[in-house]
């Protein structure tokens, strides 16, 4: 019988319809390769948005996601737009809406350290030798990016300010602290919480509600760090990290210094989920206008953001271990996009296009 997902494809800026492409190659490999139905549509989002419609996030855009199992994300974003009112910017009117949306409360970014590419860390390799696989939880959807009041104000004496406001309610933790501790009973089973409970009251609030979700899960090892402390320990020993659970500022930060340490952004897949397992899965990294077009991008992000797409969305754990097999493969035979190149002799230099084709052919022949 065959399987049947439908697929909203959102390219978006700068190398997000480059990398797209290669994505696409991959989807219809999988859908000859693995019998599957995909039915891929493909909507305007950022500032492509703005351009045609006057809008980051048009109608048809949120209406073609709200129809789909799971939307497929580029970039968005670029100079082109820096012009507008910050509210109205690709990166802010785009992204962040849509996952209010469609209530995508948890980001899960996962940086995992390939043996084959150990020597691009920047750490030291008596640090990263035997490679680490951090797993960071964030929260996406409440902390200070939402709370009201927010903006910049003027005071009896007219003195200019500025406000955000940062604002948790149990439940928001609840439930971000239930999925932390679910993926960890598939993992290491270990959850390190990220607060600053020593300061703020939105912290002191995340500890206790932390504390009382772990009662529920006594095989779970769960320790508690200050934000500092914590951006200090990943650097240290990145191998003590299994899930990280963090509020949404935090995660914003830890969730990228995660990710510099495997070497490059570009190898970063993304996830954002709600409650029913609808996702959107985009590469970590951004719109990088400045190489945009150059065909010099690395696909592996986005590629790898699909492999997680058929893990989480659609359930397909044999696709999704197919997907990423194909990429580490392709990468111990030394095939490289130009900002996971070294002077390495045996490493072959490849294009955005050459390398989506690359892992798509491993990905025929993978068993």
């Amino acid at each position: 019988m065959i399987k049947k997902f439908k697929l909203a494809i959102l390219a978006g800026d700068g190398i997000g319809p480059e990398v797209m492409e290669e994505g696409i190659k991959i989807l219809e490999v999988i859908k000859k390769k693995f019998m599957l139905k995909l039915d891929i549509k493909e909507y305007l989002v950022g500032g492509v948005a703005i351009d045609k419609f006057g809008t980051a996030l048009p109608k048809s855009t949120i209406d073609g996601c709200l129809n789909a199992d799971a939307v497929l994300f580029g970039s968005v974003g670029g100079d082109k737009w820096k012009h507008l009112p910050v509210e109205q910017q690709p990166e802010r009117a785009a992204l962040l809406p849509l996952r209010k949306i469609l209530n995508l409360f948890v980001n899960i970014r996962s940086s995992k350290l390939y043996s084959s590419l150990s020597h691009l860390s920047p750490l030291k390799s008596k640090i990263v030798n035997n490679g680490f696989d951090i797993l960071c939880v964030r929260e996406l959807i409440g902390g200070i990016y939402y709370g009201i009041p927010k903006g910049q104000k003027m005071d009896n004496y007219k003195r200019r300010y500025a406000v955000d406001t940062s604002i948790y309610y149990e439940e928001e933790i609840t439930r971000i602290a239930n999925f932390a501790f679910e993926i960890a009973t598939f993992r290491r089973k270990k959850v390190t919480s990220v607060d600053k409970a020593n300061v703020l009251e939105t912290s002191i609030l995340w500890r206790e509600v932390v504390n009382k979700v772990a009662k529920k899960y006594p095989e779970i090892s769960l320790n508690h760090l200050y934000v500092d402390n914590a951006s200090m320990q990943i650097i240290k020993n990145p191998m003590d990290f299994d899930v990280i659970l963090c509020p949404n500022l935090f995660g914003d930060i830890l969730s990228d210094e995660c990710g510099m340490i495997t070497g490059s952004i570009g190898m970063l897949p993304s996830a954002s989920l709600n409650k029913s397992k609808f996702g959107l899965y985009e590469p970590a990294g951004g719109s990088a206008p400045d190489i945009s077009g150059k065909n010099i991008a690395n696909p592996i992000a986005l590629i790898l953001s699909i492999s997680m797409l058929f893990k989480y969305s659609f359930e397909q754990l044999n696709i999704a271990d197919a997907i990423e097999s194909s990429v580490i493969n392709v990468l111990k035979d030394g095939y490289r996009t130009f900002d996971i190149l070294t002077t390495n002799t045996n490493e072959k230099l490849l294009s955005t296009s050459s390398m989506g084709s690359k892992i798509s052919d491993y990905l025929k022949h993978e068993e």
